[in-house]
């Protein structure tokens, strides 16, 4: 069985009704909590309906629904927890900002986590919610990207990277470059500071065989 969640971080549009009305369950902050929070609550309430599995879309429609399968067909081939799009693969059709900062923000990532993480600014995610419920995460806003693909390294759970497809419009990033750059300046900070002489000994040790996709688990 499979379900759709929205969580409406606070908009002032109709996504809640549109949402609604085409089948999905709603997850409503009055106010905007920024994207961590709202991904954490997107994830708990799949737990709490019993899912072993959650896929991570954007709302902004750069991802492709059509690129779903590819996720879920690496994590049964491969055992793998946390599976994550890559779109450096069509590097040249994001837009140049973009495609710099993300470069930027994944060397940095690739040396603390000792892994080549080649997009590690994707929000197009599957995820193990059995696995992620014990690792620790402390992001409440942009930085989750980061935050989530870290702490599961960390505590031993291997990431791997699928090829998605490009799609860029004429929308306008959520992103405020000064005040979201600051924070994950921060949450790199912290994150730089926490690791240990014995953090490589405890990368990529722990494969875990997930369920089938997306099942119930109780």
């Amino acid at each position: 069985m499979n379900k759709v969640l929205v969580v409406d971080d606070g908009s002032r549009d109709q996504t809640a009704a549109a949402a609604s009305k085409a089948g999905a369950e709603v997850l409503r902050h009055e106010i905007s909590r920024g994207k961590g929070a709202a991904l954490r609550a997107g994830w708990q309430r799949a737990r709490e309906l019993g899912f072993c599995w959650a896929i991570s879309l954007d709302g902004d429609g750069q991802h492709c629904a059509e690129d779903i399968p590819a996720f879920f067909r690496r994590a049964d081939e491969a055992g793998i927890p946390l599976i994550v799009g890559n779109r450096i693969v069509q590097a040249n059709e994001m837009p140049w900002v973009r495609r710099q900062v993300n470069r930027w923000m994944s060397r940095r990532l690739s040396g603390l986590a000792d892994k080549t993480l080649p997009d590690s600014q994707c929000g197009f995610r599957l995820i193990n919610l059995e696995v992620l419920a014990g690792v620790p995460l402390s992001a409440q806003y942009f930085e989750i990207e980061s935050d989530v693909l870290i702490a599961f390294i960390r505590a031993g759970h291997p990431v791997e990277f699928v090829p998605i497809r490009v799609i860029y419009q004429a929308e306008k990033s959520k992103i405020h470059p000064l005040r979201d750059t600051i924070r994950w300046w921060k949450w790199w900070r912290a994150a730089r500071e926490h690791q240990t002489p014995n953090t490589k000994l405890q990368r990529n040790t722990k494969s875990q065989k997930p369920g089938s996709k997306l099942q119930r688990c109780s």
